[in-house]
């Protein structure tokens, strides 16, 4: 399945369990390991193990492959590893320490720390 869908799908399922300031960033300059990143936020551990069952459920009916899931045991941040396709499912806490939007976000307008030195 190809990432702009998986994306679509994850999005939806996520919007389904009601997850909050759900993000997409696209990572394809970045990195080759995958293609988007989805971040989300969730209230409850209880909340992000119902996000991460439903996104696993509603993809695996589409067809998708579900690498692998980490972090449900706690709750507070699950990655869900699709391939092309990444998702964070974070409480507000450790989404606000963690901060992977900036660290993902694209350098715009920003120097490098070696720009301009000699």
């Amino acid at each position: 399945m190809r990432s702009d869908k998986l994306v679509k799908a994850a999005v939806a399922a996520l919007e389904d369990i009601k997850a909050r300031d759900i993000v997409v960033l696209d990572v394809r300059r970045m990195t080759v390991l995958f293609d988007k990143i989805i971040i989300a936020s969730a209230d409850s551990a209880r909340q992000g193990r119902a996000l991460s069952n439903h996104v696993h459920e509603k993809l695996e009916a589409l067809g998708a492959r579900v690498y692998g899931t980490e972090g449900e045991q706690v709750g507070d941040w699950i990655l869900v590893d699709l391939g092309q396709v990444i998702i964070h499912i974070m409480q507000p806490t450790v989404r606000r320490h963690y901060n992977l939007e900036e660290l993902w976000a694209p350098l715009r307008g920003r120097r490098s720390p070696r720009a301009g030195a000699h």
